[in-house]
């Protein structure tokens, strides 16, 4: 079958055996590029098969695949918060086989019904829409609070759909034009004064000294961007306003309730959610120019999709 790795001649399609093994074959039918995806290619590793945002279907049934394997046995697995397994666990398309192919097996606890409301072509969105769900979920935002996204990539737009579908205004700062136009078609409002919640988006010192300016004395960031080594927190601001920093890391259970199954019902409420997010749609064969594409956003790209 084809799968899309890492290679000494850069990200290529190449033919690898079927898998095997315990678990469920999910026949993808939709997938997209994370920025993970892209520091990892750009950090030279190989072996394995790219892609941790992916959909498919199981003896012709639909559902998104949660890509987080933990081992179900640690008390933060038992408390729902499978994101902080301390017990064996992996990740698909991080270090291991991913969903960038033809065919891929993942255990039945993994899988994510999906609704008829959501085309299994948008479905790739249900992994990092549950990223950004988890991250609002965290600021536990009261009513009438300020909220401002700082970051206008895929996780920080849909972090403002996220905030928007529990209720909340928000406001966007991003960096491209095209960024600033998808949050307002997703109903983010323009930065102005000070706020009692950042949702910080971009992993990157400039975002997270952007997010101490904007929050308010007392205020609170929630770190949603990837830092690969030290988050440099900006000293000065935190304590002067006396700022909390929240972390939050992919997605568990709120209530009882697993974060990509609302996220999923997120998605499936707003065609408008979906139809800004995913900016290009290339075939699995494509691969290498949907990679280029996805590395360039001031090209105008946000989400990524490939498609077998």
């Amino acid at each position: 079958m084809r799968a899309v790795r890492n290679t000494e001649d850069g990200v290529r399609v190449v033919d690898v055996d079927d898998p095997s093994g315990p678990g469920v074959m999910v026949e993808v039918a939709s997938s997209s590029i994370c920025g993970t995806d892209l520091d990892l290619i750009a950090a030279g590793l190989t072996g394995f098969t790219i892609g941790h945002e992916f959909a498919g279907l199981v003896d012709g049934v639909p559902y998104a695949v949660d890509p987080s394997i933990s081992c179900g046995a640690c008390d933060q697995c038992g408390a729902g918060h499978t994101q902080r397994c301390v017990g064996p666990h992996a990740n698909l398309g991080i270090f291991v086989d991913g969903g960038l192919c033809d065919r891929v097996i993942v255990p039945s606890a993994n899988l994510v019904p999906l609704s008829p409301e959501l085309p299994l072509e948008d479905a790739c969105l249900v992994e990092p829409a549950g990223v950004a769900w988890h991250g609002a979920r965290r600021a536990t935002i009261a009513p009438g609070e300020r909220v401002v996204v700082v970051g206008g990539g895929s996780i920080g737009l849909l972090a403002v759909a996220a905030v928007r579908h529990l209720g909340h205004d928000v406001a966007l700062v991003a960096r491209h034009p095209h960024q600033v136009e998808a949050g307002e078609r997703l109903g983010a409002q323009r930065p102005a004064g000070d706020y009692d919640v950042v949702l910080e988006a971009t992993g990157s010192e400039s975002g997270l000294s952007t997010s101490a300016q904007l929050a308010r004395p007392g205020g609170r960031v929630v770190i949603l961007g990837v830092f690969a080594e030290a988050a440099p927190i900006p000293g000065a601001l935190t304590l002067m306003k006396e700022l909390s920093w929240i972390g939050a890391m992919a997605y568990g259970r709120h209530d009882g309730v697993r974060d990509l199954e609302e996220a999923t019902a997120l998605l499936a409420s707003s065609p408008e959610i979906r139809n800004t997010l995913i900016t290009h749609r290339f075939s699995l064969e494509e691969s290498q120019e949907a990679f280029r594409v996805a590395a360039a956003r001031f090209e105008g790209a946000i989400k990524v999709g490939l498609y077998p």
